[in-house]
């Protein structure tokens, strides 16, 4: 099961035991939040989609971590003019934990049993030497 969500002006595809980073959301870690503007679920066979918000759809999260991004270096120039800006700029975010999906409990997938390696095939025999056809195409060539 999985959803569509908009939170922060952008739009995220969720799944429940998934992590994500979104905009910077108000509260403390370890703080539950739900996200209600959901517009779409996928339930394995059916899909709703909402025009544009699902009624009564919800998304339960956890909020793991709050922190900022990388810098951005922002430069502006403007060739002849004798102008230049150098700016720098480090989005905040936060790390948040999706429980569940439209209020169902989480349903974390297990991680698949490591199948057995066969065990390792022989080398090839190596094929004749092509090295000696090459010196009787020349010879042939040259005749």
């Amino acid at each position: 099961m999985y959803a569509v969500i908009k939170t922060g002006g952008k739009q995220y595809k969720v799944a429940a035991g998934e992590k994500l980073k979104i905009e910077k959301l108000a509260g403390d870690v370890g703080s539950k939040v739900v996200i209600d503007k959901v517009l779409m679920i996928n339930d394995g066979e059916n899909t709703t989609i909402g025009a544009p918000l699902i009624a009564g759809a919800t998304v339960n999260a956890t909020v793991l971590s709050h922190g900022r991004a990388d810098k951005v270096m922002i430069f502006k120039f403007r060739r002849r003019k004798h102008y230049r800006k150098t700016q720098g700029h480090r989005q905040s975010f936060t790390e948040i934990l999706i429980n569940d999906v439209n209020g169902k409990g989480a349903v974390v997938a297990k991680p698949a049993a490591a199948k057995p390696t066969a065990a390792p095939k022989p080398a090839a025999k190596a094929a004749k030497a092509p090295a000696a056809s090459k010196p009787a195409a020349k010879k042939a060539k040259a005749a």
